[in-house]
């Protein structure tokens, strides 16, 4: 807490310079640091019972995230660092509906009034690569930290980032700890939909074409110890106003398989037509396997239909999106977007998945099975988003969006009936020491 303060504190004396409010300082070095506020207010209403057994949920709260990126130590090898931190305040979460996930919770389910973290790695460069060992965001398509919430989830462990090869982009990676988006620490837990995995790491390896060509790829494999092993593959193709693109993962269990037997293949294809200041997509997704597609990490899911509330990962699940993207700068309005989209999933069957599995435990009273998801799931959802982005001048960059979301499905499907609405406000300083 004392740290996270201070180093709060350090930035606000920077953000006092008039250099630092016009974003950049007056003799750049090579240390940048950043500082972004935001606001959020959340709110859940629950349109059928919950598991919490609350008729909705709402937290209102401000957080504030300092990162300071070192440059690197002369020489053919050089050494840095790089740290952030995080103060996060309530504003409003009374005890009856707390749990939207800005902020912790106490035993007797009370938003905490303010939680903090810091954390930092230290780097080290040669040519084009660098190697990272400590806390971090990481963003590849097998394990990939979200910033969803106040506070964006860190993952501890060793990540490897090269370009050194032509047009390749090499990344490699293990992990044995991770933040959640309302912790104040890591754990060594990683958690998905059905595994949980305490003392365990997960590991990775791959590479993306890095280059301008209308054809790109991506081809990573990564393995949660004792869980699953997972391929994954993404073939795109860009030119003029269409876009194409095809995700596909296949998992399989791995050495104990604490999960359960596992074998699931998971593809999605997307189409995309810019006209103008308007964009048009389709997208198809299917998950063929008696188990979920299931991830830890939580934007490691790089399939087309894994959108606001729902990911449409369900065992057997057929979805296919229709979206509609309008920048409004085409007609005067310079950083206003609006985004409407809807997905619908159909054909869920969870109640095939292997017996005593994570997926279909044992009741410890009966002694029956519980398949997370039953037989003839179906559900969709509709997203609406409006985001203002300021253009220029004194608040150049300060980003206000609205998000509604509405979720409803049958009894078969895992997730809830609910009507969620986002307001967020985001201002970033940046600057350099």
């Amino acid at each position: 807490m004392a740290l996270t303060l201070a180093r709060l504190a350090l930035l606000a004396v920077l953000v006092d310079t008039p250099e630092a409010k016009a974003g950049t300082a007056s003799q750049p070095g090579d240390t940048a640091w950043s500082l972004l506020g935001r606001n959020y207010f959340l709110h859940n209403d629950f349109r059928g019972s919950s598991p919490t057994g609350q008729s909705y949920q709402q937290e209102w709260a401000q957080g504030f995230i300092a990162d300071v990126t070192s440059g690197f130590t002369p020489g053919t090898i050089g050494l840095g660092i790089d740290t952030h931190g995080f103060l996060g305040l309530k504003l409003d979460g009374g005890r009856g509906h707390a749990g939207t996930g800005l902020l912790p919770r106490d035993a007797e389910g009370r938003a905490a009034d303010n939680f903090s973290s810091a954390g930092a790695a230290l780097k080290l460069r040669l040519g084009q690569s660098q190697i990272r060992y400590g806390e971090m965001t990481v963003e590849t398509p097998v394990f990939d930290t979200a910033d969803k919430r106040l506070q964006p989830e860190y993952a501890t462990g060793l990540l490897l980032d090269s370009r050194d090869l032509l047009n390749l982009h090499v990344q490699a990676g293990r992990f044995t700890r991770f933040k959640n988006q309302n912790a104040s620490s890591g754990h060594d837990e990683f958690t998905g939909s059905g595994v949980s995995t305490r003392g365990s790491a997960i590991s990775f390896v791959g590479a993306s074409l890095a280059t301008e060509a209308p054809f790109g790829a991506a081809l990573y494999a990564s393995r949660l110890d004792d869980t699953w092993r997972q391929a994954y593959l993404n073939l795109h193709f860009q030119q003029d106003a269409l876009t194409l693109d095809g995700n596909l993962y296949k998992t399989g269990d791995q050495g104990d398989a604490r999960a359960g037997d596992i074998d699931v293949l998971a593809y999605s294809l997307l189409a995309k037509y810019q006209i103008g200041g308007q964009a048009f997509t389709l997208a198809f997704q299917q998950v063929q396997g008696d188990t979920p597609f299931d991830f830890v990490g939580g934007d490691s899911i790089y399939l087309a239909n894994s959108i606001k509330y729902a990911d449409f990962n369900g065992p057997h699940e057929r979805s296919w999106q229709a979206r509609y993207d309008l920048d409004l700068g085409d007609l005067g309005i310079p950083g206003l977007t609006f985004m409407a989209r809807y997905v619908s999933g159909r054909g869920i069957d969870g109640s095939k998945a292997p017996v005593g599995g994570a997926y279909n435990p044992l009741d410890p009273v009966s002694g029956l099975p519980i398949p997370q998801q039953g037989k003839g799931g179906r559900h969709w959802e509709r997203d609406l988003d409006l985001r203002y982005v300021i253009p220029s001048g004194p608040a150049k960059d300060l980003m206000l969006n609205l998000s509604h979301v509405i979720h409803r499905g049958n009894d078969a499907q895992a997730a809830d009936d609910i009507d969620r609405i986002y307001l967020i406000l985001e201002y970033p300083l940046k600057g350099w020491l």
